[in-house]
């Protein structure tokens, strides 16, 4: 078994994987999973929608506004439309660096998630918490005078304290350019049912996750211009024209930075 990988105790980043129907987990996981969905079923829906809002949001960044660079922090298991792959079907140059302290998402990262011919893909090991090592390693990779993505997908969640939480984004967003984006989404306290699993899943040994209220989450954009349609929950930012959502508790925005 590779060092740092335990499969006696859940992990996060291999439940989601199970979530959404991926096959890089362990028993334990999805005993997880499975008794986390008993006590609020629509879980596997919002590990779907997601992915969904991220696909759309960098297609759109890529796309509407010429994005070509992205730095996708708490990266996760490697599932289907994966950041790099989303942006290079826009631009093949595209840049993308992913980062992660998870052994399990590293050593599926560095075998899976291979970048297009012309464009660029590396990684991070390192902590959400540690923005100066973050920082100073993706300077390396990317040019910091362009706008950058910044990708905080369902990562914040891992930050205890709040206010941490908040000093994280503000530290990561500081040095990048101006016109740089910040990209997020988390799962949110509006269901009972949720809370409720969410506390049997922190009691498990696992790494614990802080369900905030959407109005907690729009604190971490704070002096960032935020694109319509806001702070919503994911399945209503920037549907497709035929799709009918239906909102669930995982909420999430797209800012700019002036």
């Amino acid at each position: 078994m590779p060092e740092g990988i335990h499969p006696t105790v859940p992990n996060s980043a291999r439940i989601w994987n199970y979530w959404m129907g991926g096959k890089d987990n362990y028993e334990v996981d999805r005993m997880a999973g499975d008794a986390y969905c008993g006590v609020a079923p629509n879980i596997r829906e919002m590990a779907v929608e997601s992915r969904q809002f991220l696909i759309r949001a960098v297609l759109w960044l890529a796309g509407s506004r010429g994005v070509r660079q992205f730095l996708d922090i708490g990266t996760g298991m490697p599932s289907y439309d994966n950041t790099h792959q989303v942006a290079q079907r826009m631009d093949p140059k595209s840049r993308v660096v992913y980062v992660d302290n998870d052994p399990t998402v590293l050593r599926h990262a560095q075998a899976l998630l291979t970048s297009a011919t012309a464009g660029f893909t590396d990684y991070i090991d390192a902590d959400v918490r540690q923005p100066k090592v973050i920082l100073e390693a993706a300077r390396e990779r990317l040019d910091f005078g362009k706008p950058i993505a910044l990708m905080l997908m369902g990562i914040l969640g891992h930050v205890k304290d709040y206010e941490e939480a908040k000093a994280i984004v503000g530290r990561l967003m500081e040095p990048l350019a101006s016109g740089s984006y910040l990209v997020h989404y988390d799962a949110t306290d509006t269901s009972a049912d949720l809370t409720r699993a969410q506390e049997g899943y922190n009691a498990t040994g696992a790494i614990p996750y802080v369900l905030r209220s959407p109005k907690q989450l729009k604190a971490y954009y704070q002096d960032l211009d935020l694109w319509t349609p806001g702070i919503v929950s994911c399945p209503l930012w920037r549907p497709e024209p035929d799709a009918s959502p239906k909102p669930t508790d995982v909420y999430g925005g797209v800012a700019q930075k002036p």
